[in-house]
């Protein structure tokens, strides 16, 4: 009887262990996803003023230290699909999520070429920014879902994930007509570009 007791309490301290091993590692996997999001987040967010380039537009979005923001923003979601997928988080889910920050980039960088254009997107540029942020939210909430409530949103997954993917074509369609507006400022964007440049570096005449 007394071996009984002993092996059902070792049985049952084991599996109590585990389970608390368990939840314990997932926490720190959630951990690391929101870390990581938000240090995506933080890219899109430090973004200073953009330079001229050879990239669409013939811009570059920096960050306040000078570095390339695109280039940042990569290496940060790269980063976050690597914690992601360990928490367990579908690639598709994780595809939508980048994909969103992304655009939300590029429609960052829209707004400051407008703004050195004098506003030449009038309140398209609005719209723009509207539909970009929502999509953005809509892709990050559907990324917790899935990690703090795996199964209750695996039932819904597949009517999401299509939603999300009219909602990025129709974003990408609005994207597309205000690169095309702005793409007809290019040579002015450049010189008005070039010139602050020219002004930031030799200083005000004496």
């Amino acid at each position: 009887m007394d071996l009984a007791y002993t092996t059902a309490g070792g049985v049952v301290g084991a599996a109590v262990t585990n389970y608390l091993s368990r939840n314990q590692e997932r926490r720190q996997l959630r951990a690391a996803v929101m870390q990581q999001l938000l240090r995506v987040a933080a890219v899109r967010d430090g973004i200073r003023d953009i330079v001229p380039s050879r990239r669409e537009l013939g811009v570059t979005a920096v960050l306040e230290d000078g570095s390339d923001a695109e280039r940042v923003q990569r290496e940060a979601i790269s980063d976050l699909v690597v914690a992601a997928l360990s928490a367990g988080i579908p690639r598709r889910v994780l595809d939508f999520a980048g994909g969103s920050e992304e655009r939300a980039l590029q429609c960052e960088v829209i707004k400051l070429i407008d703004l050195r254009l004098e506003g030449v997107l009038g309140e398209s540029l609005e719209e723009l920014m509207t539909q970009c942020e929502q999509y953005r939210q809509a892709t990050a909430h559907i990324l917790l879902r899935v990690l703090w409530h795996p199964w209750q949103t695996r039932l819904r997954m597949r009517g999401r994930l299509r939603r999300l993917r009219q909602d990025a074509a129709a974003l990408h369609r609005r994207q597309e007509a205000a690169t095309s507006v702005l793409a007809r400022h290019v040579d002015a964007l450049t010189e008005r570009l070039e010139g602050r440049q020219r002004t930031n570096t030799t200083g005000p005449a004496a």
